[in-house]
């Protein structure tokens, strides 16, 4: 290789790099490039029967949830995450618009109530998975996770990570303006 073409060598690795780094850019210029598709939306929310937290004897079933739209909310006291959208949830719950059930996931009781005591309980029930079963066949693999679910048991919406404002406005309230209307 003669002298001139090898002072040119580093700027022509360079602009590859540089054009690879821009192509990528271009490739995740996605909205939501963040949202990780789920099989299980459009489909019916997988069966389950878990004790509600603190009362380990009443076991609720999917079935039981049937009727009513509903938001299944996947956190652990353990979750920094969880604790990250807890006033979002909180502040959703307020609304009344959807009922909003907790899903403790891999957590201790004690650990589940205090957490709950100490940030507020935006929750109409709260499903406790300790063995992380359930969460397999909801297709959970972390919190916080959130389900919306329509009256008949189908899932419409998932969404991973935690929420935020503009999560809850512009996703999942058209969502759930649908299913208000008549």
């Amino acid at each position: 290789m003669s002298a001139s073409r090898a002072r040119w060598l580093p700027l022509a690795v360079f602009g590859v790099i540089l054009a690879l780094l821009a192509a990528g850019v271009w490739l995740s210029r996605s909205p939501d490039r963040d949202a990780l598709p789920s099989p299980l939306i459009g489909k019916p929310a997988p069966a389950f029967r878990l004790p509600v937290l603190g009362a380990p004897k009443r076991l609720v079933t999917q079935a039981d949830l049937r009727g009513a739209p509903y938001l299944l909310n996947v956190w652990g006291s353990w979750c920094p995450g969880c604790r990250e959208e807890h006033a979002v949830v909180n502040a959703f719950a307020e609304t009344g618009r959807v009922r909003v059930i907790g899903f403790n996931w891999k957590d201790e009781p004690e650990d589940a109530t205090r957490w709950l005591t100490q940030f507020g309980n935006p929750y109409d029930l709260v499903l406790a998975d300790y063995d992380g079963k359930a969460a397999i066949e909801w297709g959970i693999y972390g919190a916080p996770e959130t389900f919306l679910v329509d009256r008949d048991g189908t899932i419409l919406w998932k969404h991973v990570g935690p929420m935020t404002d503009a999560t809850i406005r512009e996703q999942l309230m058209p969502l759930v303006e649908r299913l208000e209307a008549p």
